[in-house]
Order: structure tokens, then C-alpha cells, then sequence
């Protein structure tokens, strides 16, 4: 037998070490199991199919019968003038979500790190979790029929008591972006809120200790020690949220808009959708989403390659 490597693990030669590791852990590798089959069924094994962005493909002879096209279909998407203003559409809607949705939960959850009293803490919290579980069909229901110009809560409220008249929310391009940005708020900010709170778990009780004997009032005690307890979280967080820059999401987009709207609403989730399975137009489709999957691919390298070079630990 070789000698003993440092940490009691056997010097064994390399092609037999990973069996090693497989056997002495194998129980922590079989709850990994279920994670690592959705993601490689679901996830990896559909990228097969991007190899029709670069096919004129046609269902009855598959993929691999469907003859070449090159780059056809991606200079057909890039001198496409409705292309550009959904591609716009979606990165406005997300520089919204970057600068109101993503601070909302961090702000939720600076609040409820100061309740104190932990019943009415938990109250707050089920309350700020339960639109996350609802589904956006429900959700969008519920804000058309809060924002109706007749019997919504909303129009009611500034008709009789500010004598404002009933503001179309709905179908005004400038009021639309508003109502999708307040409604992802509603949505995620209670459940985002979550990570932060563990987060701040972890902070030393003894660095607001000696904050307060500085004499520190509540609000320094948040900048000089919460917020610089959980920017390690805060960083990884922006990485991701960077990842998804070019993917708005359908299902809330496509339950809130209308075509009165269409100018301000359409985006690429909702244009794949249209051009895909509607229009029949396969191909091009598969190009518009690989064309997104690359810009925010580049879009979460750059800034976890700046999120590193600020000190912070980044994703890899």
C-alpha cells in the first residue's frame, strides 16, 4: 500500500481515486442523483436542438434531414426591424427589474431583521411569501381587476377621494412598464427576502455590540455592518439576476399584456412563443432564443468577472 496522503486519504493512483471518493460518499451522491438527471433530461439534453438555428428545418424530415442554412436565419433576426424593438422591450423591462426589483427584497428584509417581536414578524413574512406559490394566470387576473377603470379598487380610490379620472393602466404604454415592475415586486420580493435573512443569521452579534458603544444609531449599524455582512450574497445574487438580463419570462408578460400594449410588452419570450409555435417558423425561433442565451452568457461573465475584481468571491 502507498503512503498515507495528508488527511488520512490513501495515495492512491489517480484513476482509482475518484472510485474511492464515488465509494466512501456514495449515499451524498445518490441525493445528488435527482438534481444532476433533471438538469441533464431537461436542461443539457434539449441543447441538441439549437443545431436547427443553423438548418431550414422542416418536420417531416427532422433535424438531421433538414438541409444546412448557416448563418440564414441569425441575419434574418438581425435585420429585423420588429426583432430590434422586442430585443429593447426586453432589456428596458429588465434595467426596471434590476432597479427596483432587485433592492425590494433587501429592503424587505432590512425591516424584518428589526421586528422584534417574532410572532407578527412571522405573520408578515407568510404574507410577503404567498405570491410567489400563486400562479401568474391568478396573479394577472387579480391586478387587471384591481387596475379596471370601473370596478377597480385603484380608479375607485383616485375617482372619489383625489377626483382624478379613471387612468387605463392596462392598455397605456406608459403606465404598462409601471404595473409589470410594481407586480414582480409583489411577486418575489417576499420570497427573495429569504436568502438575505439567512445572511444576516450569520452576522456576529458582537459587531453590533460594539457599534452601538460607538455610539451608532440603527441606520449606521445597517450601513456599516448588515449591508457589508451579506454584499457576498448581494454580489452572487446581481450575477444571476445578470444571467437572466435577456429573459423577462413568459408567463407574466403574457398574462398582462394586450396589443394596445404590444409596442411596450412584446418580448423575446413572447416572440419566440409567436414566431415558434404560431408562425411555424421553427428555425428562426431556435435563433432569436440562442442569440439571447449567448448575450447573457457574455452579460454574467463581465460582471462576475467585475464582481471578483471588486474583492468579492464571484461564482467561480
Amino acid at each position: 500500500m502507498d503512503t498515507v496522503a495528508r488527511g488520512g486519504i490513501p495515495a492512491l493512483k489517480r484513476k482509482n481515486r475518484l472510485l474511492y471518493h464515488l465509494r466512501r460518499d456514495r449515499y451524498l451522491y445518490l441525493f445528488l442523483l435527482p438534481a444532476l438527471g433533471f438538469y441533464l433530461i431537461f436542461k443539457y439534453s434539449p441543447l441538441f436542438g439549437e443545431v436547427i438555428a443553423f438548418k431550414d428545418f422542416q418536420i417531416m424530415k427532422g433535424i438531421w434531414d433538414s438541409p444546412w442554412a448557416g448563418l440564414k436565419h441569425f441575419r434574418a433576426l438581425l435585420s429585423n426591424p420588429d426583432f430590434w424593438q422586442v430585443f429593447r422591450n426586453t432589456m428596458l423591462l429588465n434595467v426596471y427589474k434590476l432597479l427596483f426589483v432587485f433592492p425590494a427584497p433587501i429592503v424587505l428584509a432590512l425591516m424584518l431583521n428589526e421586528v422584534r417581536f417574532n410572532g407578527f414578524k412571522r405573520f408578515i413574512q407568510n404574507l410577503l411569501y404567498l405570491p410567489h406559490f400563486i400562479s401568474w394566470v391568478v396573479l394577472g387576473g387579480v391586478i387587471v381587476a384591481v387596475l379596471s377603470p370601473s370596478t377597480g379598487i385603484v380608479n375607485t380610490i383616485l375617482e372619489k377621494g383625489f377626483g382624478i379620472e379613471p387612468i387605463y393602466f392596462m392598455v397605456h404604454a406608459g403606465w404598462w412598464p409601471v404595473v409589470f415592475t410594481f407586480s414582480s415586486i409583489w411577486q418575489s420580493a417576499g420570497w427573495g427576502t429569504i436568502l438575505y435573512l439567512a445572511a444576516m443569521a450569520t452576522i456576529d452579534p458582537q459587531l453590533y455590540e460594539a457599534a452601538r458603544i460607538d455610539g451608532a444609531s440603527k441606520l449606521r449599524q445597517i450601513w456599516h455592518v448588515t449591508l457589508p455582512g451579506i454584499r457576498t450574497t448581494i454580489a452572487i445574487l446581481l450575477i444571476l439576476q445578470m444571467g437572466q438580463i435577456t429573459d423577462v419570462g413568459f408567463e407574466q408578460v403574457y398574462n398582462l399584456q394586450n396589443e394596445a400594449v404590444f409596442g411596450v410588452s412584446d418580448v423575446i419570450s413572447t416572440y419566440v412563443y409567436r414566431m415558434g409555435l404560431q408562425a411555424a417558423q421553427y428555425s428562426y425561433s431556435t435563433a432569436v432564443g440562442l442569440f439571447q442565451g449567448v448575450i447573457a452568457l457574455i452579460l454574467m461573465l463581465t460582471v462576475n468577472k467585475i464582481t471578483k475584481a471588486m474583492g468579492e468571491g464571484g461564482l467561480w
